[in-house]
């Protein structure tokens, strides 16, 4: 069966500085009309950066949830069409003062696709560099530096709960990396 769903009419609901909303008019596979409502996103880089047994992590406030958050380092693309390899890069440098030697690529995820397009592509980061943070003047972060296995007791009991870190961390480790 072709679970296909195509779209009949679109319209702009909001656009702002990171993302916008539409709404669209859909065909269903079974010929029935059906309303979606997306947000448009401009995808994003997140890093898991490694050193001997140790993650880097950033401590960060996000206001949606109302809560403190312990992620690995990521950023949005500035520009259509930006690298991954290139945001990763600058986000890395601005958000944890560190340059990376060796980036493996772990694939990417799709955050929410229920209602958002986004899509983060993942890096393991390792043989790390100290230069200057530069976080975004609206970015309040503290870097933290973890224990790999302290890291692995605070996913498994929740105190990990970022889903792009979980990912880059899940990828890295089943791909041998870690």
């Amino acid at each position: 069966m072709d679970l296909t769903e195509i779209p009949i009419n679109e319209e702009k609901v909001f656009t702002g500085r990171l993302l916008d909303v539409r709404k669209y008019t859909v065909k269903l596979p079974n010929g029935k009309e059906s309303t979606r409502e997306i947000v448009v996103h401009p995808g994003a880089v997140a890093m898991l950066p490694v050193e001997d047994d140790y993650v880097y992590l950033v401590e960060q406030y996000r206001f949606p949830i109302s809560q403190t958050l312990l992620e690995v380092p990521a950023g949005k693309f500035d520009e259509p069409g930006e690298e991954p390899l290139e945001c990763g890069k600058r986000e890395l440098e601005e958000e944890i003062g560190k340059t990376a030697e060796k980036w493996i690529y772990l694939g990417y995820i799709h955050t929410t696709p229920g209602f958002s397009n986004e899509v983060i592509h993942l890096y393991l980061v390792k043989d790390l560099k100290t230069t200057q943070t530069n976080p975004d003047e609206d970015e309040f972060l503290e870097i933290k530096k973890i224990k790999i296995k302290e890291f692995e007791k605070m996913i498994l009991e929740n105190k990990i709960t970022d889903a792009k870190t979980i990912a880059c961390y899940s990828r890295a480790k089943l791909l041998g990396e870690i």
